[in-house]
């Protein structure tokens, strides 16, 4: 095994380089000696020496100039033509993982590297352990690296740079460092939700913060949101929205696929999160979604209509809330099925001894808001079921139908009621009327999307702002 170690004040990097070849901070040393190309590069960091009490002040173009920052080191380290391509801490194809030092770098801090020679920066990428990349940004001459996205703290970072010397020779360098870990026992994590399982193409995926993000603190939650990852196969598009300080949805533009697949991720795990606070690990979630269900009912026409993946399979006659109790319109989502329930009307604010109060057994219940509201079995009420609404706000069908309609849905299936006349289903805090709001609507609730609309830049492509090349 071989290799260099450059130090400056008591930090260290490891870097590469090759058996038997001059290493140094001086590439012009290197030139006159008639040894090949090499450029001498600048590496910048917060060093977390006061574990979690470092403040970087420094103006950008005085970032790289040793002694003029608090709590920022710079190391001197060069880059060779044999070091393009190299592999830190080992020779070419031998195996093994690359050793790192542990450094006291601060999560928080910059992370900069500039030429002190004449040259040009080319290639800057710098990952993890987990092969995550870290976004950064070449300075318009393509001298000076700087990351645009936070490092992780305990974690392990490999940084290959790859450059050219004045003459247009490729040159580069790999290297590797540690950033110190959490200091903040109470990490911030994550609990998705719901449980693993089948769902219907309605269900939203939930997220509870272990501890809430004021909605001012605009950064730490663009950091968070972007944090939870949510893929699909197929592929859809969707986005978080930021119900309160610590609950977040995840929903796609329109309703899942029929048979998709849904993972659910945290990369919380080390991310900065506060002054000097971090996020913690995190479960994971995978779900799959079933056939395409929905159902809608056609108050007006007392009729529900039951779809799925898009072929109508059954319509139902039905009632729905009448004058005074009129049924909420909008898109709910099943939440629950209960084959028996006992219904009363001072559960929903009917007093008892009033007309209007009732205390029923039921069967066959569909559960589609917290607050009580149903589909369920109606067998008092079939004379009214497809010609006038009689119930206090639940939808009622037949015993069969109800049967039918319980056996068929699931969780997550999307029901849907038009024309009642009723109040709209909220977005939140009665079930998961989220599809009620329209996608631009939805996105503004998502911090990500607010900062990128105020920058005016779309959102990257994957690792496109995590590895750099040459400006034309």
């Amino acid at each position: 095994m071989w290799g260099a170690v450059a130090a400056v004040a008591g930090a260290a990097l490891v870097v590469a380089a090759a058996p038997g070849r001059p290493v140094g901070s001086d590439a012009s040393r290197l030139a006159a000696e008639g040894a090949e190309a090499a450029v001498t590069l600048l590496v910048g960091r917060a060093l977390d020496e006061g574990h979690g009490n470092v403040t970087v002040r420094c103006p950008a173009e005085k970032a790289l100039q040793a002694g003029l920052c608090d709590g920022w080191r710079q190391q001197r380290v060069l880059a060779t033509a044999w070091g393009a391509g190299s592999v830190l801490g080992r020779a070419a194809g031998s195996a093994g993982p690359a050793p790192t030092v542990a450094l006291p770098t601060d999560a928080d801090g910059p992370l900069e590297i500039a030429l002190a020679d004449p040259g040009r920066l080319t290639d800057v990428t710098v990952h993890d352990r987990h092969g995550r990349y870290v976004g950064g940004a070449l300075d318009p001459r393509s001298r000076r690296w700087a990351n645009t996205e936070p490092l992780r703290a305990g974690e392990e970072y490999t940084v290959r740079v790859g450059a050219q010397d004045v003459a247009g020779t490729p040159v580069g360098v790999t290297m590797a460092f540690r950033t110190a870990p959490p200091t903040d026992d109470g990490r911030l994590t994550v609990e998705f939700g719901p449980k693993e399982g089948t769902y219907g193409a309605g269900q939203i995926v939930t997220a509870s913060l272990s501890r809430p993000v004021a909605a001012t603190d605009r950064t730490v939650r663009a950091r968070v949101e972007q944090a939870l990852q949510v893929t699909s196969e197929p592929a859809v598009e969707g986005g978080w929205h930021w119900v309160d300080d610590s609950t977040l949805h995840y929903r796609p533009r329109t309703y899942w696929p029929a048979h998709a697949v849904v993972h659910v991720r945290s990369g919380l795990d080390g991310v900065e999160v506060g002054e000097h606070a971090y996020g913690g690990p995190s479960d994971g979630l995978d779900l799959t979604i079933g056939d395409r269900v929905e159902a809608v009912t056609d108050a007006a026409e007392h009729e529900m209509t039951v779809r799925r993946n898009g072929r109508v399979i059954r319509t139902i006659p039905v009632t729905t809330g009448k004058a005074g109790f009129r049924t909420r319109t909008g898109v709910k989502v099943v939440l629950g099925k209960e084959l028996e329930v006992r219904m009363r009307g001072d559960s929903v604010g009917i007093g008892r001894g009033t007309s209007e109060f009732y205390d029923l057994p039921v069967r066959y219940a569909t559960r589609v808001t917290w607050s009580g509201e149903y589909v369920h079995a109606a067998p008092w009420s079939v004379e009214a079921q497809g010609e006038e609404n009689v119930s206090h706000g639940c939808t009622g069908m037949s015993t069969a139908d109800a049967a039918w309609f319980f056996a068929t849905v699931r969780e997550g299936d999307v029901v849907e009621v038009v024309n009642s006349g009723g109040e709209k289903m909220a977005p939140f805090g009665n079930g998961y009327g989220d599809w009620n709001l329209d996608w631009p609507a939805w996105q503004q609730g998502s911090a990500l999307a607010a900062a990128r609309q105020a920058s005016s830049v779309p959102p990257p492509a994957v690792h496109a702002s995590s590895r750099l090349r040459p400006l034309a």
